[in-house]
């Protein structure tokens, strides 16, 4: 995945909103869908996007599919941030 792709899906305050509901853990997607004022197809659509740009991940069980957030892509945005704010000395 690459950065653009990554910033790209976050610029949507929808896929945030996701994004913010998922920082306390899995969610079916029927859960995070009851959140918006929106259909399941454009909810859908916005946890593919998130999907393909690494942000998310998903695990099927059963009859439900649940997302969960992808840490290891935040950590690896914020390490890149963190070399235009001076978190990162070293660079």
């Amino acid at each position: 995945m690459g950065i653009q792709e990554t910033l790209k899906a976050i610029s949507d305050p929808t896929r945030r909103e996701i994004l913010v509901l998922l920082k306390s853990g899995k969610k079916a997607a029927g859960e995070i869908v009851e959140h918006f004022n929106a259909t399941g197809a454009t909810i859908s659509h916005h946890l593919s996007v998130l999907k393909n740009a690494g942000l998310i991940i998903d695990e099927k069980k059963g009859k439900y599919i649940y997302y969960e957030l992808n840490m290891t892509v935040f950590e690896e945005i914020l390490s890149w941030i963190t070399t235009f704010t001076g978190g990162d000395k070293n660079e």
